[in-house]
């Protein structure tokens, strides 16, 4: 049972056959046919319950603890994972694929292989949003911020005392940044909502999902990202 579309997507790529739920926000791979139990938040505990996994995957960050717990407390095994950098993403995809039986599957080859040495771009500042009203951004200690850097964006905020720090709208124009880069999720940023509250930087819009997520679209994310961030 999966609770993070990123994990979902792994193990479907692994062997979909040992999923046996995941959450409406599981939207890869297309046309995965099982159950759903709700969002990553709030998921329905006893619909989980009820469909008997061994394993239940969480994210710290996706997942309430509350849930969590609740889930535990329900007599289910919780794997809770929480990387802060594209290596530790890769080394908690291992470990998950060889508890699936399937240490090596080839999308996680192709992923280690794809961050041996990704593209870059000329090192440029960059701020990154992920939310607006209120507004935030990436802070220090994030896998996002991690794939930026290894691709040649330094983060301003990478020495914020905040995860995800929040701005008043007044601060934003006086940012020092080259681009700002804004994903399409978990906020939709679109060209008409996001880049006229940063007039002083170059907006570009990138894929949240390869940005983000840590599961196959690794192997894609160094090529992607590094097209949409060059505009």
């Amino acid at each position: 049972m999966s609770l993070v579309p990123s994990l979902t997507e792994a193990i479907a790529a692994t062997d979909a056959e040992l999923l046996v739920g995941a959450t409406d926000w599981c939207t890869h791979p297309a046309g995965l046919d099982v159950p759903r139990v709700g969002g990553t938040k709030w998921p329905d505990v006893a619909r989980v319950r009820a469909l008997e996994p061994d394993l239940v995957v969480a994210n710290a960050e996706e997942n309430r603890p509350e849930d969590v717990a609740a889930l535990r407390d329900a007599g289910l095994f919780v794997w809770v994972t929480a990387p802060a950098t594209v290596a530790q993403a890769l080394g908690s995809l291992g470990r998950l694929c060889a508890v699936l039986g399937d240490p090596d599957p080839g999308w996680l080859g192709q992923a280690r292989a794809a961050w041996v040495s990704p593209p870059a771009l000329p090192a440029v500042r960059g701020v990154v949003p992920i939310w607006r009203r209120p507004w935030m951004v990436l802070g220090r200690d994030t896998f996002a911020g991690d794939v930026l850097a290894r691709l040649g964006v330094v983060n301003v905020f990478a020495g914020s005392t905040d995860r995800y720090p929040k701005l008043a709208p007044g601060d934003l124009g006086g940012i020092e940044a080259d681009l700002v880069v804004f994903p399409d999720e978990p906020y939709a940023f679109t060209p008409d909502d996001g880049p006229e509250a940063w007039p002083q930087a170059r907006p570009v819009f990138v894929s949240g999902r390869h940005l983000t997520w840590y599961g196959p679209s690794l192997a894609e994310a160094p090529a992607v990202l590094t097209r949409q961030l060059g505009g």
